[in-house]
């Protein structure tokens, strides 16, 4: 029912994250383009088949949205956070069936949107707060509805996805449930009941790289 889809580092303005990120990784971001709902912006860049990073900011020139942005980009906690660094705060997992997914996740409470970018169209499920669940170890559910995915116009960037560890108290529950939910095992997520949070390890031309908090 459920895959990996997507990393999501958040950032203060998208230079810095493009910036941080090219810095540890030695690969240039790929452009991405322009959330109109939620009045932010990205950069992306391909880990394979299927799978992809975001680097994503609020965008100065942007309308403030009538509703919380997602992954707690309002919130004063989250712009104290990016505000030291860039950080890796969230992951997405896709879908054929949004609402069965929710429902079967950890999700938690969440509206339905249905949104675009470009030739890209997709229904996402975002908390009405915009709040990450659990630490943002629990992933948001995306479904892609028309104009393909992502990864499919990203160039080989050489980089792959090796891990994500979910660290929190509950992080085993929560990827047993993942699991039992359809997550395939063949995608490389674990489980860590010490920290807060998320790591991944990014195999890159020059080696493995960890992003964390």
């Amino acid at each position: 029912m459920i895959a990996f889809d997507h990393l999501v580092v958040g950032a203060p303005t998208l230079d810095e994250g493009a910036s941080w990120l090219e810095a540890r990784l030695g690969i240039p971001m790929s452009a991405g383009g322009k959330h109109e709902t939620m009045g932010t912006h990205n950069r992306l860049l391909s880990l394979g088949p299927g799978r992809f990073l975001e680097v994503i900011a609020i965008d100065p020139d942007g309308k403030t949205p009538a509703r919380a942005r997602w992954f707690e980009l309002d919130a004063p906690a989250m712009q104290e956070r990016l505000a030291q660094s860039p950080a890796l705060i969230h992951w997405v997992v896709r879908t054929d069936d949004i609402a069965r997914a929710i429902a079967a996740t950890t999700s938690g409470d969440c509206d339905v949107l249905s949104l675009s970018r470009g030739n890209f169209r997709w229904r996402i499920g975002v908390p009405p707060s915009g709040s990450l669940a659990q630490d943002g170890i629990a992933p948001t559910v995306i479904q892609w509805d028309g104009g393909g995915h992502p990864s499919d116009f990203l160039p080989d960037a050489g980089c792959g996805l090796e891990a994500l560890v979910l660290q929190h108290p509950q992080a085993q529950a929560t990827l047993r449930i993942l699991r039992a939910a359809g997550l395939d095992a063949r995608d490389p997520v674990e489980a860590r009941s010490r920290g807060r949070g998320l790591a991944a390890r990014i195999r890159t031309p020059r080696g493995i790289v960890t992003l964390a908090e």
